[in-house]
């Protein structure tokens, strides 16, 4: 399972309270897709659907759901967010992968 660092959460949080609409409940999901320049690509989405297969973990206010196939490839990964100068927006750190691509997006 992936974790969040704490500016990861607050991001997501933030984010999660501007879409969500009439009191809807969204998530965060995470899933690896075939495909990309290096064999799978990383998706995230907010979801109100989570199946009774998912696997979900707790950060403060946000909930993070993955499917168990993306689990397998997600385990001990972080998912952090950066608001800099030199870098901005999402990134997944993954042991898993051992090669990624030079747009940061898919690994094998």
């Amino acid at each position: 399972m992936i974790a969040l660092t704490d500016n990861a959460t607050s991001k997501v949080a933030e984010l999660i309270a501007q879409e969500a609409q009439d009191g809807e409940s969204l998530a965060l999901r995470v899933a690896v897709m075939p495909g990309g320049c290096s064999g799978y690509s990383y998706d995230m989405y907010f979801d109100s659907d989570v199946s009774g297969e998912d696997l979900t973990e707790k950060y403060g206010d946000v909930t993070v759901v993955v499917d168990p196939a993306s689990a397998q490839l997600l385990t001990g990964a972080t998912l952090d967010f950066k608001d800099g100068l030199t870098e901005a927006g999402f990134s997944i750190n993954n042991p898993n992968a051992s090669r990624t691509c030079g747009c940061g997006s898919s690994f094998s």
